[in-house]
């Protein structure tokens, strides 16, 4: 199997199956990773999801292009919009975390990019190599990386195709915790723990928040902050938490 689905405790994991491969993504692979994270935002018992590759050499590398090089170029074509219909990231309103371990190249890097949450391994690299082949980062690179990392910075990775590694993301803010690769998913579902004990409509309305304030003027994120603060005013969770809170327990919400 291509991807490894892991369901437990309220944390999807989805882990990229091609060590051989670099975990190269397949056409089939891109789809059913788009297919599961759908059904993963409609689930009300899983409420984080990771996304990891297999092995301790990659996290993905990318579309096969050794694949992609026998296709007729109608296939070629469709499986370039089915990657772009994902790096570009779906709809999700629950946190996405990426644990980076190795390569993330191309399209990889671009998978990690569309993620909430990016940690890495201390042997992870970060490249977008697109311009040395004479194409460029087309599943959302351009665009997503300047909103993640200095404008500098993003200019540099995508305009050199230079490789990156963990401690330069990392210093940059690529991504937010290095890790020993041997600790990283342990590292990642410590993070996706704490999120996931939290008050769900909280996280979903800080995801939303979060993600649309910077296409917006301040006033008009300002203003729907308050109106999301108020929309949870009255939820049952945030009645619990307050409760828990003065009796000094854990809450227990129900997402309501």
């Amino acid at each position: 199997m291509s991807l490894l689905v892991e369901s437990s405790n309220g944390i999807l994991t989805l882990t990229i199956n091609r060590p051989e491969a670099r975990n190269a993504l397949l056409p089939e692979t891109t789809e059913e990773i788009q297919a599961r994270l759908s059904a993963f935002d409609e689930n009300d018992n899983e409420h984080v999801a990771i996304v990891t590759g297999a092995g301790d050499k990659a996290f993905c590398a990318g579309a096969d292009l050794r694949q992609a090089r026998t296709l007729p170029p109608a296939a070629s074509a469709t499986l370039a919009r089915k990657d772009s219909s994902l790096v570009r990231g779906p709809n999700i309103t629950k946190p996405i975390i990426a644990a980076v371990n190795g390569y993330a190249l191309g399209g990889g890097c671009e998978l990690a990019l569309v993620c909430d949450i990016r940690i890495a391994s201390r042997n992870a690299s970060f490249a977008l190599p697109e311009v040395q082949i004479g194409s460029l980062p087309g599943s959302g690179g351009t665009q997503r990386l300047m909103r993640l990392i200095p404008p500098s910075y993003a200019y540099h990775m995508a305009l050199t195709g230079e490789r990156i590694n963990a401690e330069e993301a990392y210093r940059i803010g690529l991504v937010t915790r290095l890790v020993e690769p041997s600790e990283l998913m342990a590292e990642a579902t410590k993070i996706a723990r704490r999120i996931a004990d939290n008050a769900p409509l909280s996280v979903k309305a800080i995801k939303r928040l979060m993600a649309d304030g910077p296409t917006m003027p301040l006033s008009e994120g300002l203003r729907m902050e308050r109106s999301y603060f108020n929309l949870l005013r009255d939820t049952e969770d945030r009645a619990e938490g307050r409760k828990a809170f003065a009796e000094k327990r854990k809450p227990h919400f129900k997402g309501k």
